[in-house]
Order: structure tokens, then sequence, then C-alpha cells
């Protein structure tokens, strides 16, 4: 198969970027074959970054294993925000502490290490299959990732010294999923899309929990839907977070970030 025949099958699926993902394929297809049973893939629903087993994620080329959620662009402005305020934490004694909770495949803590050197980052996923790609999407930055659920995956030596926990937690409502594209319904973990019945069931845990994990100056950092930052906001204001929800046209994103109550 030629990368215009692949092309052309990958239009007919519907693909719209068609010319680019067959020139994607071809890249990593080793054989004419191997090139013809990944446009196959393709072409029947399977995510791009699934087939490939990559995502390009602010520059970074991360693992992405088939089954897991896929890094999405609007993450970028949570990389940002999360690493304005690491920045306003550096100059300690010790190495700022990152921890990123519902990681994934560690896109976001990769991009924040890149961004801000020096830094003890740690991962959590409850996913075996996203921890397996954060431990060697981290790896080279020196990141650690705990399998579990939120802060109880973490070392109990970590209590009251995190400085920046940030997290793109699920926030798709329950009955909206089924109105999600199928690459996402299909392909990806519903944990890792379920928000509960308002989509901000993990925002609520993170918040209350993480009282107990911020040192006392640190900060949460969260990604939610547009349509739930006023309500992300009440939950961190109602546990005593001082707080600032923030919205990007550019990214199309919405991040709510706290300060540890005192």
């Amino acid at each position: 198969m030629t990368i215009a025949s692949a092309t052309r099958r990958l239009t007919a699926a519907g693909c719209v970027y068609a010319e680019e993902e067959a020139s994607i394929l071809a890249e990593a297809a080793r054989t004419a074959a191997e090139l013809d049973a990944m446009v196959a893939r393709r072409a029947a629903g399977t995510p791009l970054e699934h087939v490939v087993g990559w995502t390009d994620f602010r520059g970074l080329r991360l693992t992405v294993g088939e089954g897991v959620f896929v890094p999405r662009p609007r993450s970028g402005f949570l990389v940002e925000e999360a690493a304005s305020l690491t920045r306003c934490m550096s100059g300690q004694s010790r190495p700022v502490v990152v921890v990123d909770l519902c990681c994934g495949v560690g896109a976001i803590g990769a991009a924040l290490a890149a961004e801000v050197p020096q830094v003890e980052l740690h991962g959590v996923d409850i996913d075996p299959r996203a921890v397996a790609c954060a431990e060697q999407n981290l790896r080279d930055v020196g990141g650690v990732v705990h399998q579990g659920d939120l802060f109880t995956a973490l070392p109990r030596r970590l209590r009251r010294r995190i400085d920046v926990a940030v997290a793109s937690p699920p926030y798709v409502p329950t009955e909206k999923i089924r109105l999600l594209p199928p690459e996402a319904r299909e392909f990806e973990p519903p944990v890792a899309l379920d928000g509960g019945a308002d989509g901000v069931d993990l925002v609520r845990r993170i918040a209350r929990d993480a009282r107990r994990w911020l040192a006392p100056h640190g900060c949460l950092a969260l990604e939610v839907g547009d349509t739930q930052v006023e309500a992300a906001a009440a939950v961190l204001e109602e546990l005593g977070y001082p707080t600032r929800a923030v919205t990007s046209e550019e990214y199309g994103s919405a991040v709510v970030t706290g300060r540890r109550p005192h």
C-alpha cells in the first residue's frame, strides 16, 4: 500500500486529516503489509495514537498503549497554569514536589518537567495500562508513577509536602458519555471519562483529600469542562480554598486553581 492509496482509504472512512494520518502511518509501518493493517485499523475507527503507539503533546513524543486515554491538546492550558504555580515555588531549599493525579500516560507531568526543570515528580493513575505508559514517559525526567486511587496511592512521606497537585480528572457527566465521538466511547476506558452525574465527582474527592497532602503553601490546579467551571470553583471555595477560575479560548479549556486552606 502506498501513501496515496492509504490517503484514499482513510478519506473514504471519513478521516478529516487523511493525508496527514497516512503519512504518519507510513512512517510508523515497517513493511507495506504492516501499513495495510494499520490503515485498516484506523479506517475501522481505532484512534491513530493507539495504532502507531505514540502521541505528540507539547512537542514531546509520548508512548500511548492500546485502550488508554489519549492526551488532548486542550490540556496544554493546564500545563501552563500549573507551570506558573510551580515556578513561583522555585528557589526553595528542596525541589518543588509536583503530583500529577489521574495522570494517564503522564503527559501533563512530562510537559511540566520539561518546562520547569528540577521538580520532584510523581504520577498517579488507577489504570495499570496507563501506569505502564506513564512509567516509560516519565522515566527520563526522573518521575515516579504510582498505581492506585488518587492520594491513597502515594507514599505517606509526601503528606503535607506536595507543592502542586495537578489533575485533568474525568469530567464528562455520566449521561453524556454516549454523546462522545466513537473513538473515545469505544477505545478509551470509561474510568478516564466518567465524571459522575455532574462531571465534578473527582474534583470533589481531590479537593477534599488534598488538604491532608498539600504543603502549607501548596496549590491545586484542575482542568474541568467549560460547563463545570462554576461548580468546580464552588467545590473548592466551600472547602476553604482561595480559588481562581480561568478559561482559554485558544485551548478551549478551563482550569480551576486553589491554595491550601489554613
